[in-house]
């Protein structure tokens, strides 16, 4: 069955709601799910969305902190955008209702999290992302224009004459559709579930990456993952985020012996950039033989748990109690810096596709992302790719001076070799291509998914086209594989990516993003 919307969006975060608002009046718009449609990253954003809005910030301030974050690799141009378009779109936020906590005089609270200069994010207590969402779905609620399909399987973008026409993908009766459009944008949010140890929830398996590479655009920075340095570390409890915020408020980290020890490894300490933090957790893990512990007890209970009312009902349930207990903490992988190269109206390397939110890549975040900038990166790309969309498709003109990190595979087309199961991948993930890199562990991680996505492909050919589980495995060993290839490329360290073998930055060689699309496998572009 075909369908016709004048725009296709898949996905139901910040950035694709944003976009359907803002395309609502001028055309009919389609709006692609995974799951149920209140089910993204967005809804699991804590800490809040940062924003220069305060007497003491400004919108440089706010640039010149994302840029140090970004430990130079930063799109400079795009991040001036991110920062003072952000500024009318929270205030938009505002007076569409969105509940964000307020001080005592009434005016926006703001909390202080790792990397920033200044107090400039604003929250709705411990769940801002899940707010914000409410208030973009009410808007949409409204439009007569904008459709939604829950529990979609989007299995392929539609390619003719080189631009993307639309999608296919299989109702949730399982009945086969295509829908096409002016224009699609890809908001399918990130990858986490790649790797075994994730705050990501369940749907976030990278799909807009491998649909966006399999029709043959060209994605960049996957070697950029963030690994949030709190994660829950009980045995059978969730990975549950525990925000930066905390530390914000004054959250102490402590080793097995009580001691804060962030200060021995940057002089930021607790507020030091998450890449830094994160590694320091397993430095000292392994140091003192012991866990890492998020202590708040010389903090007041009463705000602490009026404050982060989420966080404490979770730690509730495993038994702790967050104002008094010493909460157990770890890495867990977090956020994709990289996704599908796009510049700063998401327009891709193929006409007719757009990305924006975390799928995307636009250089904003650069090696690593400041905390909190992530919801306000979804609300400003939403809304300028919707603009972008309304136009005649186009390709984006994407900096030249990007390096290609992939060569031609040199596997045979076909594989008797079992794929990994998504277990084996997540853990070889987190393994060989997770805080620390090394080449020998990176080479290795290369073949096995090498020689599992071959087996992944060939299994889905013989697959019913509906087949949910298929689809996913293939998505999810498709972005480990690029991951993976552009980690093992990339011979330095910089921000999120840690290489035991080369740990130093390398400006003189690796002051570049590396990019990647299809043809340097040797494959065909899938239609």
């Amino acid at each position: 069955m075909y369908l016709s919307p004048d725009f296709v969006v898949i996905g139901s975060g910040i950035a694709g709601l944003r976009a359907a608002i803002a395309l609502a009046p001028v055309g009919r718009v389609l709006i692609l799910t995974k799951a149920e449609p209140t089910e993204s990253n967005t809804g699991y954003a804590q800490g809040g969305i940062a924003v220069a809005l305060g007497d003491d910030d400004s919108p440089q301030l706010h640039a010149s902190d994302t840029i140090k974050a970004g430990d130079g690799l930063c799109d400079e141009a795009v991040v001036r955008v991110l920062v003072n378009d952000g500024i009318k779109y929270v205030q938009e936020l505002v007076d569409w209702g969105t509940r964000f906590d307020r001080d005592a005089d009434g005016k926006l609270a703001r909390g202080r999290e790792a990397a920033h200069s200044v107090r400039r994010v604003l929250h709705a207590g411990d769940a801002t992302g899940r707010e914000i969402a409410r208030v973009l779905w009410q808007r949409v609620g409204t439009l007569n224009s904008v459709e939604t399909a829950n529990h979609a399987l989007v299995t392929a973008l539609l390619v003719e004459g080189g631009r993307v026409v639309g999608v296919r993908f299989y109702d949730q009766l399982g009945f086969p559709r295509d829908a096409r459009a002016r224009a699609t944008l890809l908001a399918t949010g990130g990858a986490g579930r790649v790797f075994r140890e994730t705050t990501n929830p369940p749907v976030a398996t990278g799909d807009g990456v491998a649909l966006a590479f399999h029709a043959g655009a060209r994605v960049a920075d996957l070697e950029f993952v963030q690994f949030h340095p709190t994660a829950l570390a009980v045995p059978g409890a969730p990975r549950f985020l525990i925000s930066e915020a905390l530390r914000g408020d004054g959250g102490r980290l402590i080793n097995g012996r009580g001691q804060p020890f962030m200060t021995r490894y940057h002089p930021d300490g607790d507020l030091a950039p998450r890449d830094v933090v994160a590694r320091s957790i397993v430095r000292e893990m392994e140091m003192t033989g012991g866990s890492v512990f998020l202590s708040l007890v010389h903090l007041d209970a009463d705000y602490v748990v009026h404050r982060f009312p989420t966080i404490a009902d979770m730690c509730r349930q495993v038994g702790l109690d967050l104002a008094r207990d010493p909460i157990p903490v770890g890495p867990a992988a977090h956020y994709i810096m990289g996704g599908v190269d796009t510049d700063e109206w998401g327009r891709t390397s193929m006409p007719g596709l757009l990305a924006a939110g975390e799928v995307a890549c636009t250089g904003v975040h650069g090696a690593n992302r400041l905390a909190s900038n992530s919801l306000l990166e979804g609300l400003v790309f939403g809304a300028r790719a919707a603009a972008a969309m309304q136009h005649a498709p186009a390709a984006a003109t994407l900096a030249v001076d990007r390096r290609y990190s992939a060569e031609t595979s040199s596997h045979e087309p076909r594989t008797t070799q079992r794929p990994l199961t998504t277990t084996e991948v997540r853990d070889l993930m987190w393994k060989s291509v997770g805080l620390f890199r090394t080449r020998q562990g990176l080479e290795t991680a290369v073949e096995k998914l090498e020689t599992s996505y071959l087996a992944h492909r060939d299994a889905l050919a013989t697959a019913p086209e509906d087949d949910a589980d298929a689809w996913k495995q293939f998505n999810l060993v498709t972005v480990a594989r690029l991951i993976a290839r552009a980690a093992l490329r990339r011979g330095e360290s910089r921000g999120a990516h840690y290489r035991d073998d080369f740990p130093k930055r390398d400006d003189l060689h690796w002051k570049a993003h590396i990019v990647d699309d299809i043809s340097r496998y040797g494959e065909k572009r899938q239609n």
